[in-house]
């Protein structure tokens, strides 16, 4: 009982009891309240991560269009890769990798 009497003052200061208000206040009730600023903070963090993702994107992309401006056996690679373009007198086997189909259909 004595230390209810001790504490009783301090729950009911005003000041006490304005701090407690406007901290309810602030995260419950406010336009910018908690809830709302976490939810724009993990937003955020996706959004920098998918820029980092597509500066290095970029980047690679930067570097490919280089190589394939300034060396004539990245655009001949380049070519026999993305357009299956072959020299005369050369075969192109082209293999489907079924495996990996199969196991999609599985599942």
């Amino acid at each position: 009982m004595q230390v209810f009497k001790k504490i009783l003052p301090i729950f009911i200061n005003r000041y006490f009891l304005v701090s407690v208000g406007f901290i309810v206040w602030m995260l419950f009730f406010d336009q910018r309240d908690y809830f709302q600023q976490k939810a724009s903070t993990e937003e955020l963090n996706k959004l920098e991560t998918a820029t980092k993702y597509y500066k290095d994107e970029i980047s690679k992309t930067k570097k490919e269009l280089n190589n394939l401006q300034n060396d004539p056996t990245s655009i001949e690679k380049f070519a026999r890769e993305r357009y299956l373009l072959k020299r005369e007198g050369e075969d192109v086997y082209i293999f489907d990798d079924t495996s990996n189909k199969a196991t999609t259909e599985v599942k």
